[in-house]
């Protein structure tokens, strides 16, 4: 499919080490998006990075811990000074550290809150001004946020992960009532079960792809990441009157 107003846009993606921040900073970027990377792993954005590059596209690796919020306005500061205004962000940047409640792990709690929370609190606060600013110029202006359907779908084992998502498909929710009204569209995106680095992060091997999470894998047959850029980019390229406020989006097989 070809997103051809794409093009001339400015685009900063949390996340862009691997999965859908990756894939939808290529997938961006080849229809004509300059590309801020965002994620702490600068090695993977360099090379991200370099492949947009040698693909005629125009990307910059901003190496960043979402979490912290003085680094997150110094990329911000770097992201407009070097590709221009910002009016395109994604927060794909995300920690799924799924374990039963009663095993009490304080630090998995507070690294999904964190990053999951706190971490887009502080790329959107970054980068509203930008946002707001390019609405009031008249052109495109979305935030993206990659939430899941764990915001809404109970599953053992991942209360706190879906406290969070619930906490990002609200703030998204809410947001809407305050960038709506200037012009800004907010896009809450939820996932079903999709191939990415996340299940890796999973301590517990019965909940991880040697367990529950591999036998979902085995039987349903997970999302690709390129799949869900594939989504941030067609809601990116609609009509800027047009807000998709909220996409579900699963395997087939996950009904």
């Amino acid at each position: 499919m070809s997103y051809t107003t794409l093009s001339g846009r400015t685009a900063v993606i949390t996340g862009a080490a691997s999965g859908m921040g990756a894939a939808a900073a290529l997938l961006l970027a080849e229809h004509g998006a300059s590309v801020a990377l965002l994620a702490r792993r600068e090695e993977r954005l360099k090379e991200l990075a370099d492949r947009i590059d040698a693909a005629g596209g125009r990307a910059l690796a901003l190496p960043v811990d979402v979490t912290d919020r003085d680094a997150v306005t110094g990329v911000a500061r770097r992201a407009k000074a070097e590709l221009g205004r910002v009016d395109l962000v994604v927060n794909a940047a995300g920690v799924m550290l799924p374990n039963p409640i009663e095993h009490g792990r304080a630090d998995e709690w507070a690294r999904m809150i964190d990053t999951n929370v706190t971490g887009v609190l502080n790329v959107i606060e970054a980068f509203t001004a930008d946002l707001i600013s390019a609405a009031a110029d008249g052109h495109t202006a979305d935030l993206i946020n990659i939430s899941s359907i764990g915001a809404h779908v109970a599953f053992p084992g991942y209360a706190v992960y879906g406290a969070t998502k619930a906490a990002l498909t609200q703030l998204s929710a809410s947001l809407r009532t305050e960038f709506g009204p200037r012009d800004v569209r907010v896009t809450n995106i939820e996932p079903g079960l999709t191939d990415t680095e996340l299940g890796n992060h999973i301590d517990n091997p019965g909940l991880g792809s040697d367990g529950q999470l591999g036998e979902l894998f085995d039987l349903i047959g997970p999302l690709t990441a390129e799949q869900i850029a594939d989504l941030v980019a067609y809601v990116a390229s609609r009509p800027r009157t047009v807000n998709l406020r909220q996409i579900v989006v699963l395997p087939t097989r996950q009904a």
